[in-house]
């Protein structure tokens, strides 16, 4: 076997061996972000549906009648309860806008919580209000129209 054969057949094995680790660092990279997002989902589940401020707005929107006393108040006093609850969709809103959550993601853990919240038209119409600033959500309130 002459030198140049030798040389072209390491050749191919470098080239084989390149493109077998191009391939396996591929894998590993959809691995890791895959894994990524499901921390991110694991944290905003927990962050929402254990926290016990959000259980009474939820409770609110989710039994009271549109336009009932309750509804009223949550948008009249704009306590740091209901701005908060309202940021944290403002939050999963941007982090869908930004392809770090996946629209079937947070379909998945909050269309009921977001369904309600377009079932109030007081609520939306604040949520709708740029002096509040909650235009990523509006927006995610309005792709399911």
């Amino acid at each position: 076997m002459s030198l140049d054969q030798v040389l072209k057949i390491v050749q191919i094995v470098a080239y084989i061996a390149g493109g077998t680790s191009a391939v396996v660092a591929v894998c590993v990279s959809r691995r890791n972000a895959r894994r990524e997002r499901a921390q991110w989902l694991e944290n905003l589940y927990a962050r929402f549906y254990e926290n016990k401020a959000h259980t009474g707005l939820r409770e609110i929107l989710d039994k009271k009648e549109p336009g009932s006393p309750e509804i009223s108040n949550l948008v009249s006093e704009e306590k740091s309860e209901w701005t908060n609850y309202l940021n944290f969709f403002e939050f999963v809103a941007y982090l869908q806008k930004s392809d770090q959550l996946t629209k079937d993601d947070v379909d998945a853990l909050f269309r009921y919580p977001l369904r309600c919240l377009k079932n109030h038209p007081e609520v939306l119409a604040y949520i709708c209000d740029q002096a509040n600033d909650y235009q990523r959500l509006k927006e995610k309130l309005a792709e399911d129209e």
